[in-house]
């Protein structure tokens, strides 16, 4: 195994596992350990238009962000903070990171840097990578992206044939697309639709039925089925929780916010889940890093960004006291004991501005940190119920229950 590989394991075994080696929990929790160890997001799930309101950046703003794909982290810098750091366990997620830093700085132009990360199918990408990005990026993320997976293949390649089918989740979408049609279904038929209304009709009759299947219903009740969406078993049984009818009615009451509450001209996630990528036609929705407008600032903006391949709270331990403003931990506390949770928040306080702000994401609805942390850490913090429920609505990605934001007061 690759020493990367095997740092990724250990990393994240380390934040997944739980319980005993030998017990039932144990074992799932190790199997989604090593499911995790190369690429699992080659775009991250969160929608970065309701972050960005949720963290109302400054100038100022000095922001620790879990990287995962790294779509958001360049969304980010559309609003101008002064600095963003991205961590992430997951040495895939930090080359891939690295790769989209260094794209945006030396790919020649708007075009070249769409068809790389928008398009990612063309061979031309891959001749865009050796004569402009490979001379500039850093050696480790080289040997990553020219190194190759686990069936063969070299991974730089996977943006000359599709990047968003590749990876945990993207192989976990093509299984669902191919468990779809055994049932004669094809879910891009959603992207033919022309309103709203036609969206709901399409979801009816076609897609939302495939969740009464037997087979359907009996697989998703698996946990291991779900470790393509990243979910290990603790964020399971969290969601589970949510609905005596199973994770199938879950997962299908997702999906259904995800097909009928955003318009698909506007939603590239709904993309992403039913097309397997992003639209090809110049006003196909994008996150905000890789819209035409955004480009100038993001490539102006890159030098603010910092990747480190790290535990979020080890890496805050290294940070002074009261410097920092913007935290962002996507759903990553779903794993967490107490302990966890208490150190993480310890460090937050700790290096938290007066007005600091934290986000994150949570499989069920509600916040999950009332008496797990502290009241002398949780009690400096002011839980923006009314607006968190708010976010957690327009949340284009739809996957999760909770969307949840955090101020410091003072």
């Amino acid at each position: 195994m690759a020493h990367g590989q095997a740092a990724t394991m250990k990393a994240v075994g380390a934040a997944a596992i739980q319980h005993k080696g030998l017990s039932r929990q144990g074992l799932l929790e190790r199997a989604f350990a090593f499911a995790f160890r190369g690429l699992v997001y080659a775009q991250i799930w969160e929608d970065p238009d309701v972050d960005m309101e949720a963290l109302a950046i400054q100038p100022d703003s000095r922001m620790v962000a879990i990287a995962s794909g790294g779509c958001n982290v360049l969304s980010y810098l559309t609003a101008g903070p002064a600095h963003i750091t991205a961590v992430d366990l997951n040495t895939a997620h930090v080359a891939l990171n690295r790769l989209k830093l260094a794209a945006a700085r030396h790919l020649p132009d708007y075009a070249a840097f769409r068809r790389f990360f928008a398009e990612a199918d063309t061979p031309e990408n891959i001749r865009a990578y050796r004569d402009h990005v490979r001379p500039l990026l850093d050696e480790v993320s080289r040997r990553y992206w020219e190194g190759r997976d686990l069936i063969g293949r070299r991974r730089i390649r996977g943006f000359a044939s599709g990047i968003y089918k590749r990876g945990l989740l993207g192989g976990f979408i093509g299984l669902a697309h191919g468990l779809a049609r055994l049932y004669r279904v094809d879910p891009r038929e959603l992207l033919s639709a022309r309103t709203v209304e036609e969206q709901r009709a399409i979801f009816d009759r076609r897609l939302a039925p495939v969740f009464d299947k037997k087979f359907v219903r009996w697989l998703t009740d698996q946990p291991a089925s779900l470790f393509g969406l990243g979910i290990p078993p603790a964020q399971y049984e969290a969601l589970a929780g949510d609905e005596p009818a199973g994770m199938a009615a879950v997962l299908r009451a997702r999906l259904e916010k995800l097909a009928c509450d955003f318009d698909i001209r506007d939603n590239y996630f709904a993309w992403q889940a039913f097309g397997r990528g992003y639209g090809k036609e110049p006003a196909a929705p994008l996150p905000p890093y890789l819209q035409a407008a955004n480009h100038a600032l993001v490539v102006s903006r890159v030098d603010r960004v910092t990747v480190r391949h790290a535990n979020f709270t080890d890496h805050l331990a290294e940070q002074p006291d009261a410097s920092l403003d913007r935290y962002v931990l996507l759903d990553a506390q779903d794993w967490m004991t107490d302990a966890q949770l208490t150190a993480l928040w310890r460090e937050i306080t700790r290096t938290a501005r007066p007005g600091a702000r934290v986000l994150f994401r949570t499989a069920a609805a509600p916040t999950l940190l009332p008496g797990r942390v502290p009241d002398d850490i949780l009690g400096r913090w002011d839980y923006a119920e009314a607006q968190s429920r708010d976010l957690t609505r327009r949340d284009r990605s739809s996957i999760y229950g909770g969307v949840h934001l955090y101020v410091l007061r003072g």
